[in-house]
């Protein structure tokens, strides 16, 4: 999701005039200095080092991650890209090709994948689906007219939701797609402007527990020119906003409400930051340098890295911004860490319906699976909804219903590789939500192994692995940008 670069180029520039000043009495900081010199050391509200996660992720995790994802099992993902925006009517298309999305033609899908999303097996999944429906019927009074019985199944189908973090796609719907992600690359579009931003103010001015009286630094949403004494005006869908490029922003006021938020609002706030900063980051280092008739050229954009993360232009957010994303690593590191029994079942494969290659898959799963488990320093998620029952299960509710809302969102957004990308990241990230504050999981793991009241369907697999595979990416980036900055000033 592009932003409205004209407009911010502007208003960094401004930023870097009046707030980039150092009196003669320092150095100049490097260029790399202004990204990353903050982006050290120990996350807030973790016990895990930056620079542990580099080294584990960048050297041990990446590659063999990457020859995963590129595995027909979880290269294929069905999407439906034509559900309407559930929030306001009109949602500009972006008419650009590189936002286009190409689908998979019938016969490219492989047949195990496209005849059904099976969890497991064919016969495996039929035969718990079997399992679960005489459990469930068994559980009802037989005399119960049976309308009453199937009535109740559809509670506990709907009990069974309320684990969900996302509002998933039906895939049985006729829109319903399959995509071929390597295809489909995530990467710069050219989307960008109001219609980019009004999806990630909606984001973090209605979802993310923040005040309307607190304003959130550098946003973009203004249409007005005015300059004047350190600040810009203007107004967007009715709504006036001040931007602050001076020292003094309300950038230290800003977070010091954020720090005096409970743990898991702020985690909230911290991981939706970390999720943006990750999709920058993946656009910033397959920017669309080079487009003429003859080829396309992708490749790093520093430039447009410095203006999303560099401390100064950004009035400080951008290290911290960076800092979010690897608070979001770490979390779906450990819930991917915490669900390994659900993967080391000797009836779940992912099924292709290509034995060999399912089975080979299936061993690498496990040992990448065994070493995020070997990482020295984990998220302790039993920090998160403790104290009184009533208060944290209502918190945790109110966190649920925040990002089922985000993910709602994903469907307002007029790039449809956009879209694709978003959608697919917040299933993840949901699914990774759901594995760590599960009911289900924490009652039968891993004293008594998994019970199969626990469901993980293949959309989430795919997603879940997909968006750690991105955040992955963008850790790995982030080292080969502070190569390029390096010896710029």
């Amino acid at each position: 999701m592009g932003h409205g670069r004209g407009l911010l180029i502007a208003l960094l520039g401004a930023a870097a005039l009046l707030g980039s000043g150092h009196g003669g009495q320092q150095p100049p900081e490097t260029a790399a200095q202004r990204c990353f010199c903050q982006v050290s050391g120990y996350l807030d509200d973790c016990t895990c080092d930056v620079e542990t996660i580099d080294k584990f992720n960048n050297y041990r995790l990446f590659p063999r991650l990457q020859i995963l994802l590129e595995s027909n099992y979880f290269r294929y993902y069905k999407v439906n890209l034509k559900r309407p925006c559930p929030f306001w009517n009109e949602t500009n298309q972006c008419g650009r090709r590189d936002c286009a999305v190409k689908p998979c033609e019938s016969d490219e899908v492989p047949d195990g994948i496209r005849s059904a999303s099976y969890k497991y097996s064919e016969a495996a999944n039929n035969l718990i689906e079997e399992c679960e429906q005489a459990k469930r019927l068994g559980a009802v009074d037989e005399s119960l007219s049976e309308e009453t019985q199937k009535a109740v199944l559809q509670w506990t189908k709907h009990d069974d939701s309320a684990d969900n973090f996302c509002e998933a796609d039906d895939i049985q719907s006729p829109d319903a797609e399959y995509v071929d992600l390597l295809l489909n690359p995530e990467r710069y579009t050219g989307y960008k402007g109001p219609d980019a931003w009004k999806i990630w103010n909606v984001i973090y001015e209605e979802n993310c527990f923040k005040p309307q009286t607190i304003r959130r630094p550098l946003s973009p949403l203004a249409s007005g020119q005015a300059f004047q004494k350190g600040h810009l005006e203007g107004v967007f869908n009715n709504k006036h906003f001040v931007f602050f490029f001076s020292g003094k922003s309300e950038e230290n006021t800003f977070y010091s409400w954020l720090e005096g938020l409970c743990v898991e609002k702020r985690a909230f706030y911290r991981l939706i930051s970390g999720l943006h900063a990750s999709i920058n980051v993946h656009l910033s280092a397959r920017y669309l340098l080079q487009d003429t008739w003859l080829e396309k050229k992708w490749g790093h954009n520093i430039t447009e890295f410095q203006q999303r993360f560099d401390g100064i232009l950004t009035e400080g957010e951008g290290p911290r911004r960076l800092k979010n994303l690897y608070f979001l690593y770490l979390i779906e590191l450990r819930a991917l860490s915490k669900v390994i029994p659900f993967f080391e079942r000797p009836d779940f494969q992912l099924f292709t319906g290509n034995k060999v290659q399912d089975a080979e898959n299936k061993m690498l799963l496990l040992e990448i699976l065994h070493e995020i488990k070997s990482f020295p320093l984990h998220f302790d998620e039993n920090s998160f909804f403790a104290g009184d029952k009533k208060e944290a299960n209502k918190l945790k509710e109110d966190f649920r219903l925040h990002f089922r809302n985000i993910s709602r969102i994903m469907d307002c957004v007029g790039c449809l590789k956009c879209r694709l990308w978003g959608k697919l990241q917040t299933q993840g990230l949901g699914t990774a939500l759901k594995i760590l504050f599960s009911e289900k999981l924490i009652a039968n793991m891993p004293e008594s192994g998994p019970s199969y009241e626990f469901h993980l369907t293949r959309q989430e697999i795919v997603s879940l692995f997909n968006a750690f595979g991105r955040i992955s990416t963008s850790v790995k980036e982030l080292e080969n940008f502070r190569n390029l900055l390096q010896n710029i000033h």
